[in-house]
């Protein structure tokens, strides 16, 4: 498939698995499509726009629609494709995700969930809106509608203070961002406004506890450059590579681990931690528990032992998918951070054993040790041939060891096929290829097809042959 110029070769069976948090709702709550704009939704084509919002205000999604701006049905601008609005709310791709966010409140399994939780209607509700919708957190224009969706100012920011000025001739994309615009060019930035809703934050309404879970919910899943090329609504064409710079996947991947291991580790060390006496099961690995039980005379285990984890057998285990990323990446993109970030993901393990003080204590460090990460991955160097030394390393003896458990071997696929895909992207790779090397990942990616059948086995053979055979491109 093809997004945005930016060739993506995923499984169906993957994509749907992978789909953002909000078109896995769509495929399994049997949403509809969103609020679809008309020519009486758009802004007027003048280099005025109104709206009653002040700065930092949400203008709301309709005044973007204008067919000199966003709106038109064909991408023949000289400047931007200029039908964003038309693929953001595409109702047939993941493209259109973001739109239907909202509209899958009203199917049967979210009014099912809202029921057992007892929020009353899940479109009013605040646990659902803070995701579901665009957090205006801000004032409101008279063209802001919830029922939009997640819309454009949810990723761009509140547009009050730009919306006027972004387009004229000669702005530039610095006086955009002085502006209020946020710069998603910037992995750390983009990562900060997507793990809002595709991992939790502090905020009301975007965390997904374990209760919501239990009462119908996906599990999240999220990897940061596999997930912004299936909703990239734009060409990153010669022009777009002068205002913003070439993009790298493997920055962003990298970066995207590191921050979303932060942000699980800084959640898990707050009030969210915690409910009533029991930890908050979201962070733990789900199928460390939720395995099939059997009861018979010769014993059937479920489970093995982690080298990454020192942990006693039974004991929940947190989870540690983007953990096991940022040691391969560590390794070889930041050997001098390596070390410590595996001694203080060992003792963030261990100290899980003991009390919550002990492990709050050690999730900080492990934290300011993943921020570290992130900071060293921001940086030019990384990329080029990294692509290939980084997946060589999540298929070697010491990290393929880890993959015990579902969650990291999902995590490992998806980055090793987003990596593949950022090795075409920068030309190290060519696509006939790539082509040549998808049974492996496609094999890897059955492995985990469905959780009650993973076969970690299997998936560490497909994942070494997939390896293996990049690894003869360099």
């Amino acid at each position: 498939m093809t997004f945005g110029g930016r060739t993506v070769r995923i499984r169906a069976m993957a994509a749907v698995m992978l789909l953002t948090a909000f078109a896995l709702c769509a495929l399994l709550l049997g949403g509809l499509p969103g609020r679809i704009m008309t020519s009486a939704d758009a802004a007027p084509s003048s280099t005025s726009v109104s709206t009653s919002s002040g700065p930092g205000g949400f203008v709301g999604v309709a005044s973007c629609a204008g067919t000199t701006c966003h709106g038109r049905m064909e991408a023949d601008g000289k400047i931007v494709r200029q039908d964003e609005l038309m693929r953001w709310q595409e109702p047939s791709t993941q493209d259109g995700a973001h739109s239907r966010a909202f509209a899958v409140l009203s199917g049967t399994r979210s009014k099912q969930i809202a029921a057992t939780l007892g929020i009353g209607d899940p479109t009013a509700a605040g646990a659902c809106l803070g995701c579901h919708a665009t957090p205006a957190s801000a004032e409101r224009g008279p063209r802001f509608h919830t029922q939009d969706g997640v819309g454009c100012e949810a990723c761009h920011g509140p547009a009050s203070g730009w919306i006027a000025s972004h387009y004229a001739v000669g702005v530039t994309h610095a006086s955009n961002v002085a502006k209020g615009m946020i710069p998603l060019d910037r992995p750390a930035e983009r990562a900060a406004v997507c793990l809002d809703c595709h991992f939790g934050s502090d905020q009301p309404g975007q965390f997904v506890t374990h209760r919501i879970m239990a009462a119908g919910h996906p599990r999240i899943a999220f990897e940061l450059d596999l997930f912004s090329t299936l909703q990239a609504h734009h060409n990153e064409d010669p022009d777009y590579i002068q205002r913003k710079g070439r993009p790298d996947g493997v920055r962003m991947w990298a970066v995207g681990q590191a921050l979303a291991l932060e942000r699980s580790l800084s959640l898990y060390a707050s009030a969210r931690g915690t409910e009533g006496v029991f930890p908050e099961f979201y962070f733990l690995d789900c199928h460390s528990c939720h395995r099939r039980i059997a009861d018979q005379d010769a014993r059937v285990k479920t489970w093995e032992s982690n080298p990454g984890r020192p942990i006693p057998a039974g004991m929940p285990p947190y989870n540690d998918e983007n953990l096991i990323m940022l040691s391969a990446a560590a390794q070889v993109a930041a050997p001098g951070l390596a070390a410590r970030f595996d001694a203080d993901s060992r003792a963030f393990h261990a100290a899980m054993g003991r009390d919550r003080p002990s492990s709050v204590a050690a999730a900080r460090k492990l934290a300011a040790s993943a921020a570290a990460l992130a900071a060293d991955f921001s940086s030019d160097r990384l990329g080029g041939d990294m692509g290939f030394a980084i997946i060589d390393r999540i298929a070697s003896t010491s990290i393929a060891s880890r993959f015990t458990d579902y969650e990291g071997s999902v995590q490992a696929v998806m980055g090793v096929d987003t990596l593949l895909n950022a090795l075409v992207r920068s030309g190290r790779v060519t696509v006939g290829a790539a082509a040549g090397i998808r049974g492996d990942i496609n094999r890897a990616y059955a492995a985990v097809r469905e959780p009650n059948s993973y076969r970690p086995v299997d998936f560490r053979a497909a994942l070494g042959s997939a390896s293996r055979s990049i690894g003869a491109l360099h």
